[in-house]
């Protein structure tokens, strides 16, 4: 009969087994610009490749321009490391078209106002940026996104936005966030005003927009608000930007890890609940799922995005332009994911803190600013806490 020491030890080594796996410490959470967890090595390579061009830069021989805004993608978006957001702002453009309807001002060189001109360019016109169309009606400024976590907000179905969505504020609440449709029945997420359905048409179309790169789906270079460019500014054949580079660098912005919030303190857990009761959920909402999808590490995975993609009317006081069915006054919820690294808030930059950007909530944002306005001062400091640790 074994006495109970030797029953002890006879069974320790079946308990040893769970408490190394339970006890291990957590793996480390992707950092700044690192991959998603989970790649194959092929897709690891995808995404070192895409890196180089995304961090690289191009010149007028390569075919930048003739009117463009940064000569790389990582020139713009490079706060605090690529990938990041951005000190540049840019300038968009609409006008009113037939019947009251949103005119993006494609023919005349809207809606993005390129701000920077080639040496040839220069030469031949004598100007140093785009000018202004004179049919646009409205401006305004667009600051820089991150693109952390994008691949994974391409991965929400539709239909969890569209259960999300309340056009007609059913409920009662004061948020009537609503799908923007977009032609061919896509609904879109990428882009201020949800313009854009999916992840690699919003990266082909920066590269023209903002680089002036002719791509395999976009072979027609910028104008020059409205009118052809001049012969010989421009030499390089399209495309400028081959298949293979368009694909690396999607894969790039595809699997590029979202940023890990910070430890929360017991000061955010408590703004965490704040953020919640005052009504900012509503609209940044905390988490989505993915659905199915052929690379696993953008399967069926939760991401703490802090946003529902859907439009939102947002007051008189943040509108300026519109585009497509998306009115001046209408704006894509913002994701928090990574707030903490951002330095300018709000589509055109203005605020340069997170209470400054709720305090300029206005619209279906009112009562939730209304609510911030009334909190205690110890519940207002811990919720900045909680949006600060994002």
């Amino acid at each position: 009969m074994k006495r109970p020491h030797d029953v002890l030890w006879s069974i320790r080594p079946y308990l040893l087994v769970p408490c190394l796996w339970a006890c291990a410490p957590a793996p480390e959470p992707p950092g700044l610009d690192d991959p998603l967890p989970g790649l194959t090595a092929e897709q690891l390579e995808l995404f070192e490749a895409g890196e180089d061009i995304f961090e690289g830069t191009f010149t007028a021989e390569q075919g930048l321009g003739p009117l463009f805004n940064e000569v790389g993608c990582a020139t713009c978006h490079d706060d605090p490391i690529d990938g990041g957001n951005g000190s540049t702002r840019e300038t968009h453009v609409s006008g009113i078209g037939e019947e009251g309807a949103c005119d993006a001002l494609l023919a005349a060189g809207g809606p993005v106002i390129q701000q920077r001109a080639t040496a040839a360019l220069t030469a031949a016109l004598g100007i140093e940026s785009e000018p202004i169309p004179p049919a646009a009606s409205a401006q305004g400024l667009r600051s820089t996104p991150d693109v952390f976590g994008f691949g994974l907000l391409d991965a929400i179905p539709d239909a969890t936005l569209l259960a999300l969505a309340d056009p007609d504020d059913r409920d009662g609440d004061g948020v009537s966030g609503r799908a923007h449709w977009l032609p061919g029945g896509h609904i879109g997420r990428f882009g201020r005003k949800a313009s854009v359905a999916a992840l690699v048409d919003f990266n082909e179309g920066a590269f023209l927009a903002e680089l002036g790169l002719t791509t395999p789906n976009q072979l027609e270079e910028n104008s020059v608000a409205g009118a052809p460019l001049p012969a010989g500014v421009d030499p390089v054949a399209e495309p400028e930007l081959s298949p293979d580079e368009l694909f690396l660098t999607d894969s790039y912005v595809r699997f590029l890890a979202p940023p890990a919030p910070a430890d929360f303190t017991p000061a955010a857990r408590a703004g965490e609940h704040v953020f919640a009761r005052i009504g900012c959920a509503a609209c940044h909402v905390p988490s989505l799922r993915t659905g199915d999808h052929s690379v696993a590490a953008l399967s069926n995975q939760v991401v703490h995005a802090y946003t529902d993609l859907l439009l939102h009317d947002m007051g008189p006081e943040l509108a300026d332009t519109c585009l497509a069915d998306a009115s001046a006054s209408e704006f894509r919820t913002e994701p928090l994911m990574g707030l903490r690294h951002v330095r300018t808030l709000l589509h055109d930059g203005r605020a340069t803190s997170i209470e400054e950007a709720v305090l300029l909530h206005g619209g279906e944002g009112q009562r939730a600013r209304d609510a911030f306005e009334a909190l205690r001062s110890d519940e207002r400091a811990n919720l900045l806490e909680f949006l600060g640790s994002l």
